[in-house]
């Protein structure tokens, strides 16, 4: 059960009033993650207007070193309202996350560079990604990615295919 409701500091992509929230704990170095980053965009795109996406940080840090710093990347991005377009871009480079690639993908997004620096040199959304951790590991996030639906966590290990069905099911309730 997803302990932390979506709320108005999470990022939304769809309309915020949709009937079904589907709610995303990922890493932005995570292979699994990378390919669940595909996926959802297909699933976005067939609920056009039906569901509301939310993406939530939970860097494995013992894995992936450079997990915490993308993830303070996109929410410094977000801070200037550029959250998704640097979503993309991470997961889209996930294999070039370190600092001097995420500045040139904040000069990509035309953010401003010297506010970019100061939130990642002074670590201003570690607090809000630490937070994401402690909220997936409060709703009993054991893997990634980890998925809940309308608050249900669903079990992708086998394909999406599980994700959309139970999103049609609350579609229908």
């Amino acid at each position: 059960m997803l302990t932390i409701p979506v709320n108005q500091t999470d990022h939304i992509l769809g309309p915020a009033t949709a009937k079904v929230a589907v709610v995303e704990y990922g890493d932005f170095e995570c292979p699994y993650c990378r390919q669940a980053y595909g996926a959802m965009k297909v699933v976005v795109n067939r609920y056009d207007g039906r569901i509301k996406f939310v993406f939530r940080h939970f860097p494995l840090t013992a894995w992936h070193p450079n997990a915490e710093l993308a993830a303070e990347a996109a929410e410094a991005a977000g801070a200037q309202h550029k959250f998704w377009p640097m979503y993309d871009l991470l997961f889209e480079h996930q294999h070039n996350l370190k600092l001097d690639a995420l500045r040139r993908y904040a000069a990509m997004l035309e953010l401003d560079p010297a506010r970019f620096d100061n939130d990642l040199n002074d670590h201003i959304y570690l607090q809000r990604v630490r937070e994401h951790q402690d909220g997936g590991i409060k709703s009993q996030v054991r893997s990634m990615p980890a998925f809940f639906v309308n608050g249900e966590l669903q079990d992708v290990t086998f394909g999406m295919e599980h994700l959309e069905a139970a999103i049609d099911r609350a579609l229908r309730s």
